[in-house]
């Protein structure tokens, strides 16, 4: 009999004996720079000669992994060999899939610090922010472990004199998981296990920013012993590894996280079916952000200032639900601006490895430039506060940024720029404020700051966000306490992490039997 699911613990870094401990992972993570690694398709290892590289963007000449490419080919032969074992793995019961996602939870719990070390060097992750990661990866295989078994064991149709009746949930076939490089394991495994422990097969494409932590994750399914096929690993481009696997008549599914522009287009390209497909592709996707937090004029300004700037430059704001717009009401705009700005500049910006940093290196050099010329556009937009220019050149840096007296048509205001740039802006009462916050065409996340009850009620009824978060930061959802998923352009509504997540990885089948 299973415990109650309960969300795994983020580890007190304060304590000596877990500062020693993280330290010893990242020495090991050290001593394993330079490895190379290869695809697993059908339980086997394969190389090819095409090679990439992953590096540290906070030390960005630092190579840390090679990988092999997988191509078209690869890309196929992987999807052969997840439709060959779909047949089998779909007859597994519920309790034995279930069974291989608790017993690698448990692995990845004595070994957790083994892989937050590997995303502060991959992708630069705090020593907290890399223990978040791992801790919800976790969550997410005891949680979908238990969905399963619930779902597995449910039977509510209606009875009828005569006959026997019965749903069961089926799985759909193969699974393409394609997850993004910023909760490089805690998404990644989300979507795999979800997929796997609903019968599906899995062809898994990781980020190309960040295929090391997903490798370790392979080898842990390895571990487990998961049979040859049920998941392939098969890090290579988007154009032609990636493009091959959502056009192949073979997929199923496609359980994408990502920008809008990719998973529109990955929409777009399931959505056309192959004269030899025999199914209406179905696609999970979880796309942009441009995450607001409402500041009404009754809300203590030092209390809104520290969420403000939390949710804003976490993991260098490279979360789809950071807060990347305040909306401050006139009345207390000048003092929660001023607090803003303070906090901001006393973030400690450096290599994720130190434990004192606050705020790394962004995620590569290209994003680096992105980011920085929105700071230049911001600066015509509004008034640079604080920032706006690159840190150290050694890595990927971007100072921690905010932008006042922005005007809701700004760029700045509209458009996702996934970095440390926040843009203040402001309303002339709580109802404008809403208007402004719903004039994004995404819909993730929110929060909004207020003591009026009236005005929760009405930002529970008109925020228009996935998530809302009232008198709190909008970033940190826990798996099963904050099913996560967005409206609009943030997604298709699905809910990570909820209930009904699992339902989209499978198809219902009624049999009804005359007794």
């Amino acid at each position: 009999m299973l415990t109650p699911f309960i969300n795994e613990p983020f580890t007190d870094f304060s304590k000596p004996e877990n500062k020693a401990a993280y330290e010893a992972a990242l020495a090991k993570a050290d001593a394993e720079k330079g490895s190379v690694f290869s695809l697993l398709i059908g339980g086997k290892h394969v190389t090819t000669k095409a090679r990439f590289e992953t590096r540290n963007p906070c030390n960005w000449d630092e190579a840390l992994a090679s990988f092999s490419k997988a191509g078209q080919k690869e890309a196929e032969a992987a999807l052969a060999a997840a439709t060959k074992a779909f047949p089998e793995w779909s007859h597994t019961s519920a309790a034995e899939r279930a069974g291989y996602l608790l017993r690698a939870a448990g692995i990845m719990r004595r070994r957790k610090h083994e892989f937050s070390a590997v995303m502060t060097l991959e992708v630069g992750k705090t020593w907290a922010e890399a223990d978040g990661d791992t801790a919800e990866a976790i969550d997410f295989m005891e949680f979908y472990a238990r969905e399963m078994l619930r779902i597995d064991a449910q039977d509510d149709v209606v009875p009828y004199p005569g006959e026997w009746n019965h749903q069961r949930m089926i799985a759909l076939g193969v699974c393409a998981v394609i997850p993004p490089w910023n909760f490089p394991l805690a998404i990644l495994v989300g979507m795999t296990t979800a997929a796997l422990v609903t019968g599906n097969t899995v062809v898994m494409k990781p980020a190309s920013d960040s295929p090391w932590i997903a490798a370790k994750f392979a080898a842990l399914l390895e571990e487990v012993r998961i049979p040859a096929g049920v998941f392939n690993f098969v890090p290579g481009g988007g154009a032609d590894c990636g493009e091959t696997i959502i056009k192949s008549p073979l997929t199923r599914l496609v359980a994408f996280t990502g920008s809008k522009e990719v998973g529109l287009h990955i929409h777009e390209t399931a959505a056309k079916t192959d004269p030899a497909c025999r199914w209406i592709k179905r696609t999970v996707l979880e796309m942009g952000g441009k995450d607001a937090i409402l500041v009404d004029e009754d809300f203590d300004p030092e209390e809104a200032a520290t969420y403000i700037v939390q949710a804003a430059y976490g993991f260098q704001g490279q979360k789809c639900s950071a807060c990347s717009r305040a909306i401050i009401h006139r009345k207390v705009y000048d003092e929660v601006a001023k607090l803003v700005t303070e906090k901001t500049k006393a973030l400690r910006v450096g290599d994720a490895r130190n434990p004192a940093t606050q705020m790394a290196a962004v995620i590569n050099r290209g994003a680096q430039k992105t980011i920085l010329d929105y700071c230049a556009v911001g600066k015509t937009e509004g008034t640079l506060l604080t920032g706006g220019k690159a840190g150290d050149a050694a890595g990927c840096y971007v100072q921690p940024t905010v932008i006042g007296d922005v005007r809701p048509k700004a760029r700045i205001h509209c458009e996702e720029i996934f970095g440390p740039v926040l843009a203040l802006l402001r309303c002339q009462n709580f109802d404008d404020g809403l208007r402004i916050v719903n004039s994004s065409e995404f819909g993730l996340t929110g929060a909004a700051l207020t003591r009026n009850r009236t005005r929760i009620e009405q930002a529970k009824r008109d925020f228009h966000v996935g998530n809302l978060y009232i008198n709190r930061k909008c970033t940190g959802a826990l798996v099963g306490v904050h099913p996560f998923g967005g409206f609009n352009m943030s997604g298709t509504d699905s809910k990570a992490g909820g209930r009904e997540y699992l339902l989209l990885f499978m198809q219902a089948k009624t049999i009804s039997e005359r007794i």
